[in-house]
């Protein structure tokens, strides 16, 4: 199993650098960062200094969209860290959820996610590519063994069958079993009926994940709070599903919709930070679901499990008071229990 770290890219730049740094040498394989351009700072500047300070990490969005940069620029930037790094990147995308809504604008439909994916692919890889309008264009600068895998974030059935129909990889935000089972069932089946290996689908799963000395109560209970943020986070999409679907509709499972009944306003000041106020509404047993906490050995079990399901890599977010400390555990013991 793979493993990657996952970061907001907060003041300063250096400190993510710093932390990507610390991550490759215990053992992770993939660097991440949100990307929403009014909340943090521009993480592709920031990834250039990641390469440029790393080795063998490959760096990527955890998720870009289609709306806040047009889809050449995209391409391009992803391209020229290719051609300067050796093809060390990968395109996580979806339809926008802080970046858009934030400025002011709807997420992007899944009619437009789909086609910027096949663009900025084929740019990417040094293909011709049509941007509407009649403009074909290509970069004529790109070697031909560019290579851009495209990673497609889903929750929802519509989503889930694109990413298997069309993805490189699929992005799951949440580690519980149940639903990881569910869903990469799905993106497999899509596959399949597409006419495509299922496995040629690269499955990531990314949660936050707080390592605690024990399982005392006082333990959890301090690691629950530093991880509900992330309840809060994936209740916007769901609240996007259920306003689509119905929350009794049987087309969203329940373990996913039930928990967002007494869901609120959402200020995304807050986005992605422990200690968010919006987020009371997040039970227990949802934050043990989605993230893994407790002592190293429950998050070898837990992960274990998830790898018998067809995750192939394990992203921590890593937006706690403890970052160093689960960076350090995952070197020292998770990731030698699973790939030793």
């Amino acid at each position: 199993m793979d493993f990657g770290l996952v970061l907001q890219t907060d003041p300063p730049a250096s400190r993510v650098v710093d932390l990507m740094q610390r991550a490759e040498r215990a053992g992770f394989t993939h660097g991440w960062t949100f990307d929403s351009a009014v909340l943090w700072q521009e993480p592709f500047v920031i990834h250039s200094q990641v390469l440029a300070r790393t080795t063998t990490l490959t760096v990527g969005p955890m998720v870009t969209n289609p709306g806040t940069r047009t889809w050449e620029v995209t391409a391009s930037t992803f391209a020229t860290l290719n051609d300067m790094f050796g093809n060390r990147t990968v395109c996580g995308i979806g339809r926008g959820d802080s970046a858009m809504r934030v400025a002011g604008r709807a997420p992007n439909t899944l009619a437009r996610v789909s086609e910027a994916m096949k663009v900025i692919r084929t740019l990417a890889e040094g293909g011709e590519a049509d941007l509407g309008g009649g403009a074909v264009v290509r970069f004529p600068w790109i070697g031909k063994d560019s290579r851009l895998p495209v990673w497609m974030a889903a929750y929802g059935p519509k989503a889930l069958r694109m990413a298997g129909e069309e993805a490189d990889g699929f992005i799951l935000q949440l580690a519980d079993p149940y639903l990881t089972e569910t869903m990469v069932g799905a993106v497999k089946d899509a596959a399949v009926a597409a006419g495509r290996d299922p496995a040629e689908v690269t499955v990531c799963v990314a949660a936050p994940a707080y390592v605690t000395e024990d399982d005392s109560p006082g333990a959890l209970a301090h690691a629950r709070e530093q991880c509900r943020w992330f309840g809060g986070m994936v209740g916007n999409h769901v609240a996007d599903l259920v306003a689509r679907y119905g929350a009794d509709s049987g087309v969203v499972p329940h373990e996913l919709t039930d928990y967002i009944a007494s869901r609120q306003e959402y200020d995304y000041a807050h986005h992605g930070r422990s200690g968010n106020p919006e987020t009371a509404f997040v039970p227990d047993r949802i934050v043990d679901r989605f993230c893994l906490i407790g002592t190293a050995e429950q998050h070898i079990g837990k992960l274990r499990a998830l790898r018998a399901l067809g995750v192939d890599q394990f992203a921590v977010y890593d937006m706690h008071d403890a970052q160093e400390t689960v960076i350090d555990a995952y070197g020292t013991h998770v990731i030698p229990a699973l790939n030793g």
